[in-house]
Parts: structure tokens; sequence; C-alpha cells
């Protein structure tokens, strides 16, 4: 048995023994933990990873194969794919096959409005003679086949001569002959010039140096890049008159949809040549929907995305007005100063569901997965306005389908967002998408409550791709001034796109009577649905 003093040291040593397993559970807890954020943040990096290599490699589409059969998303396609008749089975188990017309192979006829040049083929005189009897062969018709051919453009000099006059019998009444006023005072360039090198900008995506390069090719011609941007310039400044009474226009629409894209000036005064500036792009869907006269498009220039500048842009919009938007949060101030509904946009929303879930392994993308579940139920809204859509239904029959079809599927969404908006990892990328969605939510079900509503902003994201477009090839703007100019140049072609108006023919005669503008009427009178326009 043992002593006291061999007691007393069992007893410190199993004390001890006790303390030191406590502290290695302690710092096995510490250990495990920190083990846990140290996966889970390695999970979120490669998330974002796996993000931005498919940003930089995978394809762009926003399809997805999985349920690409029952998403009907890309309306812009979806939509334009007539229904076609479904085959019905009879009692006697035969299909009845709906006649249809089969198109008509082979080359399609060239535009019989262009001219035409037509180039004789004759046989020689000694082979107009028949082998057989030696008689003279006689005209009976001709074959006839038509190729497309391609004069390049050509450049010319208009030389203008203003005649001089001058009394015979004294010095006073020399008198010398008017000449028309330009749009550029001594420019360099005539109408149809100016008009030529602006639709090739910023319609055609042909940066000014390669315009230089062309006129010098089949021209010979040598007229620098910085002669064609400041009459760029000098065009662009003259068009505002024009381009503020369509934004007037644009602000009393009921229905606006709005976004923006970054832009590069390379020197704008206090600021870097490396830093953002940004192009904000409106639009209306035109006399369509609302009467309100024909469709807009709009580009304007701001070196910021700030709420100030958002305020500045919608200045004047219309109390109670209808904006469509993306959910940047500058337009929700917009919104409630101006008392306007709020709509946001279920493109970008399932754009945030489509990243959850192309994150996951492959082998794990099934639509029993989260991501997939959101995206599913997302197509059947887009699957009742694509029925809408093929059906050419009339405003108040497509808010009655919304309200049948499309409201229980939004009460399905939003039971599933609450079930999992507080399980998943914020940071994480389905975590951004139920944080989005959320967020959104109040703006996303309101497009249901009014057939004129849009489901999302894609219209104006199509508006503003030209652009985009156009600024892979051109880069950026080298001063303020050439932004505001470009953005001006932007909202008329792109206005004359949409309404089906030539560019060019348009911006010429534009330039034409620009310069005897003087009153409000006169600008009025000069807006793309209302310019005359001359032969092509």
């Amino acid at each position: 048995m043992p002593t006291p003093e061999e007691f007393a040291a069992l007893q410190q040593a199993l004390a001890e023994a006790v303390q030191s397993k406590n502290a290695l559970a302690a710092e096995l807890r510490v250990t495990t933990g920190e083990l846990r954020v140290t996966r889970t943040e390695r999970d979120l990096l490669q998330e974002q990873l796996n993000r931005f290599k498919r940003q930089l490699f995978a394809a762009k589409s926003e399809a997805s194969a999985t349920h690409q059969k029952d998403m009907f998303f890309n309306e812009a396609e979806s939509l334009g794919v007539q229904a076609q008749p479904a085959a019905e089975e009879t009692d006697d188990d035969k299909i009845d096959v709906p006649g249809h017309k089969r198109a008509k192979r082979g080359r399609k006829p060239l535009d019989p409005a262009l001219p035409r040049e037509v180039v004789r083929h004759e046989l020689p005189e000694g082979e107009r003679v028949c082998p057989h009897d030696g008689a003279a062969l006689s005209e009976i018709g001709v074959e006839v086949s038509e190729q497309l051919d391609i004069v390049p453009q050509q450049v010319r000099v208009i030389r203008h001569e203003r005649v001089k006059y001058a009394c015979p019998c004294c010095d006073g009444g020399m008198r010398l002959a008017a000449k028309p006023p330009q749009v550029i005072p001594k420019g360099l360039l005539t109408e149809s010039a100016l008009a030529w090198v602006a639709t090739s900008k910023y319609l055609d995506g042909l940066p000014l140096y390669r315009q230089a390069a062309l006129l010098g090719r089949f021209g010979g011609t040598d007229i620098s890049r910085s002669t064609l941007a400041a009459s760029i310039v000098r065009v662009g400044e003259a068009a505002q008159p024009v381009v503020n009474l369509l934004r007037d226009d644009l602000l009393d629409s009921p229905l606006i949809f709005g976004d923006e894209t970054e832009l590069q000036v390379l020197k704008e005064p206090g600021r870097k040549a490396q830093a953002k500036s940004y192009i904000w792009a409106q639009m209306t869907d035109g006399s369509g929907k609302d009467g309100r006269g024909p469709p807009i498009r709009l580009f304007a220039y701001a070196p910021s995305r700030s709420t100030e500048t958002a305020m500045r842009i919608y200045a004047g919009i219309g109390r109670g007005a209808v904006l469509m938007t993306d959910g940047y949060e500058p337009y929700d101030a917009v919104a409630e100063k101006h008392q306007l509904v709020h709509l946001a946009c279920w493109t970008h929303c399932r754009r945030y569901f489509l990243d959850a879930l192309q994150a996951l392994p492959k082998d794990k993308r099934g639509p029993e997965q989260l991501p997939a579940r959101f995206i599913a139920l997302i197509g059947q809204l887009y699957k009742v306005e694509a029925q809408a859509k093929r059906d050419e239904v009339t405003v108040q029959e497509l808010e009655r389908r919304r309200q049948e079809h499309s409201m229980p599927v939004l009460k399905d969404i939003e039971a599933l967002l609450l079930a999992n908006l507080h399980v998943v990892l914020p940071k994480s990328l389905l975590g951004e998408a139920l944080h989005y969605l959320a967020s959104q939510w109040t703006k996303l079900k309101r497009y249901v409550e009014d057939g004129r509503y849009s489901i999302d902003n894609n219209a104006q994201e199509n508006a503003i791709r030209p652009f985009c477009v156009g600024r892979r090839n051109w880069l950026f703007a080298d001063t303020v001034a050439g932004a505001h100019a470009s953005a001006n140049l932007y909202s008329l072609l792109q206005t004359c796109a949409i309404n089906g108006i030539d560019g060019y023919r348009y911006l010429r005669a534009l330039f034409t009577a620009l310069p005897a503008a003087k009153t409000a009427d006169d600008y009025a009178a000069l807006l793309p649905w209302r310019v005359k326009l001359g032969a092509p």
C-alpha cells in the first residue's frame, strides 16, 4: 500500500496528465477549426479560379445543356423559333403529318433594286452557221446568270468655285457668291465624307487609323487620323441639340431600360489614363407597347458610376415611370427620388446560379443540385413568356397568364430561397446567388403585376452590345470631348438602326441641315424619323 507521499505524487501525476490531455484536446479543436477554415477558403478560392478560367476560355453562351430543352431562356433564339404543330395520335394508331412547304434550294436571287450592267456574250460571226445546211443561225433568246460585283469606294474632290463679280465702271460694286454653310466651317471633309467616317467607326467598328489607311489605299489621299478624329468631335458636338431632344422624349417614356459599361479615356483632367470611365445606356421599347413614339437608344459619357451621376443622367424622368435595371444600387436612389416602378432583371439573377452550377464538378451538376433547381424554376418563368410571345397575346392576356402560371412558380422560388439562404456560405458563388436573389426579390417579382413590364433587361444588353463590339477595335477615347461626341453619334446611329433607318444617309442629311437649324422646331425636324433622306 502506497505511502501518503507516494499517493500525493500519483495524484499530482494524474492531474498533470489530465491537464495535458485537455490542452492537447483544446489544441486539436483549434487546429481542426483552422483546418476547416483553411479548407473553406481553399474551396472559395478554387471556385473563383474556376470562374475566371471559364470567363477566359469557356464558351460565352449561358444556355445550360442539362436543362436546355425546358429552359426557354435564350429568348432571342427560342422566341424566334415558331412552334410546329404536333402530330396527333388517332384511334387507329395512324399519324397525321401536317403539310408544309419545302424551301427552294439553290442560290437566293440578288436584290432587284441594285443597279445592273449587262455584259452580252455572242458567238463570233464565223460560228453563226448551221453545220448541217449552212443556213445562218437566228437569235432565239438568252440564258441569264448574275454575279455580284463590288466597286471600291470612290474618293473624289469637290472643288468649290465662288464666282467674283465687279462693276466695270467703278471699284465699289465687287461681290462674291455665297457658299452654303457647312457643319464644320472650312472643314476638309464634305457632309457625305463625315457621314461615311462616323458610320464606319460607330456602326462597322472600324477605327480611324484603319479608315485613314483605306483612304490612302483606294484614294491616294494622305489624311491623318488626327484630322478624322477632330472632325468626328466637331460633328458630334454639333449634333448635341438633336440628342437632347431624343433624351427629352426618352425621359417622358413610361418604360425605360438602363445599363452602363466601361470606357477608357486617356486625357481626362485630374485622372490617370488607366482610370475607368463609363458609358451610360438608356433605351425605350417604342410605340409597339406604350404608344409614345419610335424606340430610342441613348448613350451618355460620365467619369463614374456614382449615385450622383445616376441622378444627373435620369434628371427629368417622369414621376411614376417604370425603370428596368440590373440591380446596381444607384438606380435604387433614382427610383426612390422620382417614385418609379423599379424592376429587376431575371437574366442577371439566373446568371449567378449558372456560375454556381458550373463551379461544381461535371459529375455533380445534376438537376437535384440547388443551383440547378433554381435555374429550372426560372426557366418555367421564361416558358410562360415564350409561349405568350408565340401566341402574340395582348398585354391584358399576358398579365392574366403571368398571374395564373408565373405566380405559383415565384412562390416556389421564394420558398426555396428562404429554406437555403442562411445555410450556405455567403461568400461562395451559391451564397452570392442566393443573397442577390434575396436583395432583388421585391423588384424581381414585380413584373407579373402588368403585362407591359419586361421580365429582364436583355433588350438593353443587346442595345449596348454594338458599343462594346466597337470598343474592342478602337479601345479607348483620347479626350473627354471625344467620349461625348462618340456617345452622341452612337445614340443617333443606334436609334436609326432600331427604327430601320439608313444611318449613313441620315447622318449625311443631318450634317447638311444642321448649319441652318436655329430654333427648337428646326432641331425637332432633324430627328431620325422626321428627316427626308436623300438618294443612297
